[in-house]
């Protein structure tokens, strides 16, 4: 059991977090009740990776970690939601 993150397995979540960010498209119309929700949403998933940045960069792999997950929780939780679309069960959790 690994009780550590290394820089290897903290940089591969940061790439799939990234790749999720990129490949990510809103699922609701711009009229729609539910864009507050998406635009919510992504406004967190990006705050929370770039805040994983800033905690990398210092050294912090545990709380940059933590962050990474908050990010791709609020990614996961559209798609789930139906406010994003994601075609890729590698990125993306599916109902």
């Amino acid at each position: 059991m690994e009780r550590e993150i290394s820089k290897e397995r903290l940089q591969k979540y940061f790439k799939i977090t990234e790749e999720a960010l990129n490949h990510l498209e809103v699922a609701v119309h711009e009229k729609s009740l539910l864009m507050v929700v998406a635009q919510d949403f992504l406004t967190m998933a990006r705050s929370y990776f770039n805040d994983a940045r800033y905690y990398y960069e210092k050294g912090d792999y545990v709380t940059a970690f933590a962050a990474l997950n908050y990010a791709h929780g609020f990614i996961d939780a559209g798609v789930r939601l139906g406010v994003f679309r994601g075609e890729d069960d590698r990125l993306f959790a599916f109902g």
